[in-house]
């Protein structure tokens, strides 16, 4: 029997929905939990009293808020615009802090799906790109100690951090119990790791904060990859579900779905009908239905 809890990222058509019709739709499917994203969780846009309330309604609903993703590009040339972005995720540590979200998903950085985003080792030099990570860190890390928020650190294609290799000098480097990874296997895979099941265990079960399940097929460059349905890509599920097993994770693992083109193409932009079909996919490959 898994210690994990299942729970879905609140993003595609969800991220339109108010929270309650969010948590009734993913209860009644079988989740155990929501990840909810900046178009529910933004400490600029509410008050503490309305995030407060959105942990609350999870709760209420039977559910728990797994983690909340708010994400900042720290590799930006413009001092201005990345001393911005450092900003609003220490607002966001702190309003996680304040109404008891347990963990925060953050990454590095450059995001080379963004037009103008700076390429490392053209526009800026890797060490140059490192300096600018450490300055959102050098921050967020001690933050999350004051706040009692665990961040879980995304390793995403084609950034600063985007594996295990590049991931783990940056855990390294603060060896805060604060600070750790959200694993997703999806990225590692797309770079030739494709051990799933020994990266979990180099990981261990006190540096994994969170947990995404994402497949992946392809090479991490630009429209050289897809990440398709759970069971299509090259993630070794079993070994993945099986190491997590062996560590005794008991967090989160939250589907994050992101096979675009069938989502509009086939699902017509219907959320529910996305997280539909994800727990089914999660329950086979776990053995479980």
């Amino acid at each position: 029997m898994r210690k994990w809890k299942l729970a879905f990222m609140a993003s595609l058509s969800y991220s339109q929905l108010p929270p309650e019709q969010v948590v009734a739709s993913l209860k009644a499917l079988g989740y155990e939990g929501v990840e909810w994203t900046s178009s529910h969780f933004d400490p600029r846009a509410k008050s503490l009293a309305d995030l407060r309330r959105l942990v609350e309604i999870t709760a209420e609903g039977g559910l728990v808020t797994s983690e909340v993703c708010a994400q900042q590009d720290l590799v930006v040339c413009d001092d201005r615009v990345r001393g911005e972005r450092i900003a609003q995720a220490l607002e966001a540590i702190q309003a996680a802090g304040e109404v008891g979200v347990k963990a925060i998903n953050l990454f590095t950085g450059p995001r080379p799906w963004v037009a103008g985003t700076p390429v490392v080792g053209r526009d800026v030099s890797l060490a140059t790109a490192w300096d600018m990570v450490h300055q959102g860190y050098d921050l967020w890390a001690p933050a999350a100690e004051k706040a009692g928020v665990r961040i879980a650190v995304e390793g995403v294609w084609g950034m600063v951090c985007h594996d295990l290799y590049t991931t783990l000098p940056l855990i390294e480097r603060y060896r805060s119990p604060n600070l750790g990874v959200n694993f997703d296997p999806s990225h590692d895979v797309l770079v030739g790791n494709t051990d799933s099941g020994d990266i979990v265990k180099v990981w261990g079960k006190e540096r994994i904060h969170h947990v995404h399940l994402k497949d992946a097929v392809g090479i991490a460059e630009a429209g050289k990859f897809v990440f398709p349905l759970l069971g299509e890509g090259v993630v070794p599920w079993s070994a993945f579900f099986g190491a997590l097993d062996d560590i005794g994770y008991e967090g989160c693992c939250s589907v994050e779905f992101e096979s675009f083109s069938y989502y509009r193409e086939i699902l017509r932009g219907d959320g529910e009908e996305a997280a539909r079909l994800s727990i089914m996919q999660v329950r086979r490959l776990l053995g479980e239905e």
